[in-house]
């Protein structure tokens, strides 16, 4: 039986047999946690605490700054240290909560357990708002947004995305395998907030094991569980919904434009912890591996852990370090520094060598077409990318730059190696300046 998916994409080396059959395990708390107030798109939160607090785990320390946006909570028990700006894996240092540890690791006795089944729609978005619940595939775009589509936009299938087509990342396929009751509660509440019953899990069909025992435990919940053929960037919203529905969502639209919402496996899990266990978004399961990991591991992190934690966990590095990277290859952000904390939106770490990865200068376009090929957005990066070079906004527009999702399938095939992917990311910010003036 042939594999769904959509047109275009390639498929790189996955290289997750560094982790794949690593079961999860529990980092130890560090001795202090650095916890942004940017952890979302959208407004960041706005610091509500001060130097000399004593916090308990889940509690709130900033607070959201308007509908998309969501509230940052301490992610453990202990004093507040500093207030502060503090390097950011965005790359700049940004305001954060300096939480020095008491080892008590103590939940806010504040928090609220709830039966899904006792709430209607509107509660439970709120409680999912208050949890700070966004999207766990790196996007962290708020789940309670997400969910309130406008009247017009009527939803009738939920995909949950189980794909994780980022090489090397395999923290949800664990996940799949080790905590799947978390996952199948999640759906289910989804289903009850969207007031629908289509729910289909994509998986890719490299991950057999997560299919076969998804396959089982969600046929009494009426839950379908799609085998996905094995191609980046499978797990993108639009790509996912095509693969799934054979639907196409329309240039510049959203899912919920073609009657779909779309939310990751983890995020799932954590929906059904916020309703159940009243915990607010504060831990994640991460992959920390590459050549450059002694140990590679899956790991559950608390919110705020340094990555230079997480390595010394892992065994420390292999050798000295050539790139550090936050999430996986393709669409992961390079890191300054290994004291940059893990965020909500950490799905991995990945560290290579030097000489583990290509520096061959950019040479001119050979106009090989290698990049419309793979587009997964049927788009001319070439093109796009020139006009990028020279600055020529309007006519970047004209070529739907915005219509890019930045997956690097462009960058990865060119044999020129041009930084395609970069030069649209900047094109796209300058179309957005463009539009904010007029």
């Amino acid at each position: 039986m042939s594999l769904k998916t959509f047109a275009g994409g390639l498929h790189p080396p996955d290289s997750k047999a560094y982790s794949e059959h690593k079961a999860i395990e529990i980092c130890p708390l560090p001795d202090e946690l650095v916890i942004p107030a940017a952890q979302h798109i959208g407004a960041p939160a706005e610091i509500c605490v001060s130097v000399g607090d004593l916090v308990k785990k889940g509690q709130v320390i900033a607070k959201p700054k308007g509908f998309v946006s969501v509230p940052i909570h301490a992610s453990t028990s202990g004093e507040v240290i500093a207030v502060e700006p503090r390097l950011h894996p965005m790359g700049r240092p940004l305001p954060s909560v300096v939480i020095k540890a008491d080892g008590e690791d103590q939940w806010d006795e504040s928090l609220e357990q709830n039966n899904p089944e006792n709430l209607d729609a509107e509660a439970l978005k709120k409680i999912l708002w208050n949890a700070g619940i966004v999207g766990m595939g790196g996007a962290t775009f708020p789940a309670h947004v997400k969910l309130s589509p406008p009247p017009e936009k009527k939803i009738d299938t939920l995909i949950l995305n189980g794909v994780e087509c980022e090489p090397y990342l395999t923290a949800d396929h664990r996940l799949m395998l080790e905590e799947s009751e978390r996952i199948i509660d999640g759906i289910n509440i989804l289903r009850k907030i969207l007031s629908i019953d289509t729910a289909v899990v994509g998986i890719e069909a490299n991950k057999p094991d997560a299919i076969e025992k998804l396959t089982a435990e969600c046929a009494p919940h009426n839950i379908t569980v799609m085998a996905l053929e094995v191609k980046y960037p499978q797990g993108a919203e639009k790509q996912l919904i095509d693969a799934v529905t054979g639907r196409q969502v329309p240039s510049g639209g959203l899912p919920m434009d073609c009657g779909v919402v779309v939310q990751n496996v983890g995020t799932a899990a954590a929906i059904s912890d916020a309703v159940r266990l009243g915990h607010p978004l504060v831990e994640r399961i991460a992959t920390v591996t590459g050549p450059g990991i002694k140990e590679p591991k899956n790991l559950k992190i608390t919110i705020g852990t340094p990555l230079s934690h997480l390595v010394e966990f892992c065994g420390g590095l292999e050798g000295e370090p050539g790139k550090i990277i936050m999430g996986g290859p393709m669409m992961g952000q390079t890191q300054l520094s290994l004291e940059v904390p893990a965020i909500r939106g950490t799905s991995g770490l990945l560290i290579f060598r030097k000489g583990d990865f290509s520096t061959k200068p950019a040479g001119p376009c050979i106009r090989c077409g290698r990049c419309i090929s793979v587009c997964p957005i049927h788009l001319q990066p070439t093109t796009i990318a020139t006009y990028a070079r020279l600055d020529m906004v309007d006519e970047a527009e004209n070529y739907h730059a915005l219509d890019c999702i930045e997956c690097g399938s462009c960058t990865y095939i060119c044999p020129a190696t041009l930084p395609l992917v970069q030069s649209i990311r900047h094109i796209k910010g300058g179309i957005m300046a463009k539009r904010r003036k007029s």
